[in-house]
């Protein structure tokens, strides 16, 4: 015979308060900061991102989940092709130009290049991903984009720490959030 295991009383379904439940739980999930950017007959756009995977390595496929009402999201449809750059414990200052917070908002650098897509890269980013679009599909707010990679480039240096987002606040891998 089998312990009972005592059961958590959840919020009903469609609670008021399930969305703001979710948020909080979600706020705890330490993720990568990336910025994710596109280039092509739409133009090019750039916006940081935390909500991307791994799909799969055969093929090599990933997934990100991007807010549907804002002009990258647009942009990766046309383009058909986008480029996830994992940024550093260093790049702060990236991450919030490109989450739109300082008044170099969204704006590309001398420093940009790009890979196979065309798609805006960042050669010191610790990883890079360059990927054409295999698929989309919508999912409430969000459209989650499947990127085919067809570049990868990894920086393998010791200290090279990422950046993270964790309760609303950067921190490197392994360090302190503020």
């Amino acid at each position: 015979m089998s312990a009972s295991v005592p059961r958590i009383e959840l919020p009903q379904k469609g609670s008021s308060s399930l969305r703001s439940d979710y948020v909080a739980a979600m706020s705890l999930m330490t993720t990568s900061v990336t910025i994710l950017a596109t280039n092509g007959p739409a133009g090019r756009f750039g916006q940081t991102v935390s909500a991307v995977s791994s799909v799969c390595a055969d093929p090599p496929v990933l997934l990100a989940c991007l807010y549907r009402h804002t002009p990258v999201s647009d942009a990766v449809a046309v383009n058909g092709c986008f480029a996830v750059n994992v940024l550093g414990a260093d790049m702060r200052g990236l991450a919030d130009d490109f989450a739109g917070r300082t008044e170099s908002r969204y704006q590309f650098g001398a420093e940009w290049r790009a890979l196979r897509t065309g798609s805006p890269v960042l050669p010191q980013a610790p990883a890079v991903f360059d990927c054409e679009v295999s698929e989309s599909t919508l999912v409430g707010t969000h459209v989650v984009v499947f990127g085919r990679v067809v570049a990868a480039v990894a920086r393998e240096e010791d200290d090279l720490a990422d950046l993270t987002y964790r309760a609303r606040a950067y921190g490197p891998r392994g360090g302190t959030h503020q």
